[in-house]
């Protein structure tokens, strides 16, 4: 007698954006995903910090330019340093622009993707966030790290500011991060550094216990305003 693995519980998604076009195409493309259900609409930043609260979705898909509150103070709201209970929140934005990506992620923001990213994209922003990993657009990604990484430096992204390391970390954790503010997933990093999924995890739960990072969000920003990581070439 054989038993098989009961498959996995969808995603859930809350999309919040004041354009019906644009909820009605989220969730025809992410409702068409077979791992992901789309749970809640919001056409405000209100409703949508309401209806998050309540329904308690994976992830929320949240605008920046809405009525009645902006996205970045939802963010603020749902998953910044002040909340019990985070929610992950990836914005998606036609914005691009260098006060929005770094007031996102200083809000808590596991994700920032412009909506000219395409679909597949999205999907992958939704399932990097449920994983706990964090996907920024391609192109944010490339000048957040140069802004990062030369001088003057903007504002930092790190909500609460780590002190000091309680201890320095290792090689293997510093190898770990710099992967990390590189846009590796867990899997990504274990292949590359020839170790299992479980010990990147713990390497990444060491990481932020020594650092009092909130996300890998907050563990790539470390390394790239104290130079341990630089942009591919």
């Amino acid at each position: 007698m054989t038993s098989s693995t009961p498959p996995a519980a969808p995603i859930r998604v809350l999309i919040a954006d004041d354009q019906d076009m644009v909820r009605t195409g989220f969730r025809f493309f992410l409702d068409a995903q077979p791992d992901i259900t789309v749970v809640a609409e919001a056409a405000d930043g209100e409703t949508a910090v309401r209806l998050a609260r309540e329904a308690r979705p994976d992830v929320c898909l949240l605008d920046i330019r809405m009525p009645k509150l902006d996205g970045l103070e939802a963010t603020r709201l749902l998953a910044g340093p002040e909340v019990a209970d985070p929610l992950r929140v990836v914005v998606v934005t036609t914005f691009d622009l260098d006060e929005y990506v770094y007031g996102a992620l200083r809000g808590g923001a596991c994700g920032f993707l412009l909506k000219d990213s395409g679909p597949t994209l999205l999907a992958e922003a939704v399932r990097a966030a449920a994983a706990g990993d964090s996907l920024v657009s391609p192109s944010v990604t490339v000048r957040l790290l140069r802004h990062l990484t030369a001088g003057p430096k903007p504002e930092p992204v790190v909500v609460s500011r780590p002190a000091p390391a309680t201890e320095p970390l290792t090689d293997r954790e510093l190898d770990v991060v710099r992967l990390v503010a590189l846009g590796r997933t867990n899997a990504e990093i274990a292949a590359e550094l020839y170790v299992s999924l479980s010990t990147v995890k713990t390497h990444l739960s060491s990481v932020q216990l020594k650092l009092a990072a909130r996300n890998r969000v907050e563990i790539a920003a470390w390394a790239w305003q104290h130079g341990h990581a630089r942009p591919e070439h």
